[in-house]
């Protein structure tokens, strides 16, 4: 019996082998391929004329590209428009789990409705504010307009908090999502013990929940972060970058040296260095979050 047990566990071992093989041949397929192709393309000098046909040039495309100062002013742009937004996308989901959580216990299925800005794509939420916020047809400027408040959504002294806002608007479920699961998760004896301690409401939200939902919250803010720095959907429908380039982020600034400007090694270069640092973000913010957990 217990060679039996050996032998069909050894099987089992040998089918997951292949299994395992199979996946890790697909995805250096799917990504390993189109990595070496990035990496080798950021140190060429090739064109749409002649993709492969460019010669080795090195580290020129990396040197060209920090040397452009587009490529900092797309990076501020980024940069402080993924500060605002995670700040504000994290602060406003904490406090909708404190609120909503008793309500969402009775009756789950609100739930799905306050995810419905997030089932949108980016992409249509850019056009459907781009009409909405039109200043000569659009709905809400023209209702403002009648009260006497003229406000162009999309002029350049409104533009940026304009784009922060759509960005707010949709990605704040997703933040609302995760930490509403965390605090799902804590155990109920946790809230009775809370509760005759005399910490209950706010008190027992600030002292008790808050702290067990740091690791969580870690993992959203650089998640948002990092999703929100690479911004380019609805702000390139919306805006195209502009009005000059006020809303370009690194995204739309590869996309438009890689389509417009056919600089497509300095493209690549930039968009290689855009994921190193991304990926390194997530690694230091995982790391702070396993770290924290086990305290």
């Amino acid at each position: 019996m217990a060679g039996q047990t050996v032998g069909v566990r050894a099987k089992e071992q040998a089918e997951a082998r292949y299994f395992l093989v199979a996946l890790c041949a697909f995805l250096a397929l799917m990504l390993g391929f189109p990595a070496v192709a990035n990496l080798w393309y950021s140190f060429s000098n090739f064109t749409f004329h002649d993709l492969t046909g460019g010669s080795f040039v090195g580290l020129a495309n990396y040197q060209k590209a920090i040397s452009n100062p587009n490529l900092w002013a797309a990076f501020g742009f980024s940069l402080k428009f993924a500060a605002i937004c995670m700040t504000i996308e994290v602060v406003a989901g904490l406090l909708l789990v404190f609120i909503l959580h008793p309500l969402l216990l009775k009756r789950p299925w609100l739930t799905g409705i306050l995810m419905l800005p997030m089932m949108v794509s980016p992409a249509l939420m850019g056009v459907m504010y781009r009409l909405i916020l039109n200043e000569f047809t659009g709905v809400i400027p023209a209702y403002l307009a009648l009260a006497g408040y003229p406000i162009n959504f999309l002029g350049r002294n409104n533009v940026y908090m304009t784009v922060i806002g759509i960005e707010v608007l949709q990605w704040t479920p997703f933040a609302f999502l995760i930490m509403l699961t965390a605090r799902q998760g804590l155990a109920g004896e946790l809230e009775e013990a809370a509760a005759v301690d005399g910490a209950t409401g706010f008190r027992f939200n600030t002292l008790v929940v808050l702290p067990v939902m740091i690791p969580t919250i870690i993992i959203v803010a650089f998640i948002r972060f990092i999703d929100s720095f690479r911004v380019f959907d609805h702000i390139y429908v919306l805006t195209g970058g502009g009005p000059g380039n006020r809303t370009t982020s690194l995204s739309i600034y590869i996309y438009k040296l890689f389509f417009n400007q056919n600089f497509l090694g300095e493209a690549v270069a930039v968009s290689i260095m855009l994921l190193v640092a991304s990926l390194t973000l997530l690694f230091a913010g995982l790391r702070l979050a396993i770290r924290r957990n086990g305290r």
